[in-house]
């Protein structure tokens, strides 16, 4: 009896268990993780995600060019907290074609290139005011060793037409790497999904065309949506083209058509853009140096004006004897 109910209260704890791990699972698979998103994806890819030429790694999935604007201060001092804003404008009336073919909003994202020892300031440092204007804003590093490239998104483009980043600036005090002067702020803005993913396979955001001259043989709509598409060549070898669901088709069977004729339309309403900038990081001792130089400069402009007058009044009286 004793054997016989340890077994039971055994299968007992197992099926609890299992249970719980299918929970767990179910929860997972109901949530995915947003960080397979872009621009996580550079991450992946990219130990940085400026290239040589200067190029952001992003234009290589997100092919459509579009603006990104930049605004911040001319100069900071060092130790500071400012705000730098990244405008990633489009139109708000735009839908983009999601992942199933259907329409949806655009997301946004940004990713900005601080100077070395630049970085999000820490939120004990931003000021009541600069968080409001931040809002619920996650910026993300990208990498452990590189705190001064931030990446943000997605986001929901309808709410973040502007993207408010906190910065904290070094301090050449405390860091000897970290040096006053000018420095270059990289910044990259996309909206909506890319033309391509990472692993260089099209996505349903882009116009697919033909890999070969020939005549259009056949189209058979798939189940899951979109269409396969078989051309025939002048040699009889054929060539499938497998369009997803999500892009217009504009050919019909029968028709001729040409190498990289476009097969479908181009539903891509999104793209991306990216622009530089510049800021001093300025001295203290500069500054009030400028200052005393400048009221040195009136004390002695002053002093000559007033000694003028004196030699005039002078001048007036021995001429007046």
């Amino acid at each position: 009896m004793k054997g016989r109910f340890n077994s039971r209260r055994w299968l007992k704890s197992a099926v609890v268990a299992i249970a719980t791990v299918l929970v767990f699972l179910g929860s997972w698979l109901a949530v995915p993780d947003s960080a397979a998103a872009y621009p996580f994806w550079a991450q992946e890819n990219y130990e940085t995600p400026r290239e040589a030429t200067g190029r952001i790694v992003c234009a290589n999935c997100h092919l459509a060019s579009m603006p990104t604007k930049v605004e911040g201060p001319q100069a900071v001092l060092p130790d500071s907290v400012f705000k730098l804003t990244v405008e990633v404008p489009y139109d708000l009336d735009t839908q983009q074609v999601l992942g199933d073919g259907s329409k949806g909003g655009l997301n946004v994202g940004a990713v900005v290139v601080l100077p070395e020892g630049f970085q999000i300031a820490p939120p004990d440092r931003i000021s009541e005011e600069l968080k409001e204007e931040v809002g619920n804003t996650y910026f993300l590093p990208y990498s452990d060793d590189q705190q001064n490239i931030v990446l943000v998104g997605p986001l929901p483009g309808e709410q973040y037409q502007e993207i408010v980043f906190p910065v904290l600036s070094p301090d050449p005090g405390s860091d000897r790497a970290v040096n006053f002067g000018k420095y270059q702020i990289h910044v990259g803005g996309n909206r909506g999904r890319g033309q391509v993913y990472p692993t260089g396979q099209a996505s349903n955001n882009t116009e697919y065309k033909s890999p070969a001259a020939g005549t259009i043989a056949a189209i058979a709509a798939k189940d899951a949506g979109g269409y396969l598409v078989s051309v025939q060549a002048e040699d009889g070898t054929d060539t499938q083209v497998d369009i997803p669901a999500g892009p217009e088709l504009l050919v019909s069977e029968g028709d001729v058509v040409e190498a990289g004729m476009a097969l479908t339309s181009n539903p891509n309403v999104g793209g991306f853009g990216q622009v530089d900038t510049e800021i001093v990081l300025q001295s203290p001792n500069r500054i009030k140096g400028l200052v005393a130089f400048i009221v040195a400069v009136m004390i002695t402009q002053i002093m000559l004006v007033l000694k003028k007058k004196q030699v005039e009044k002078v001048q007036a009286a021995e001429m007046s004897f």
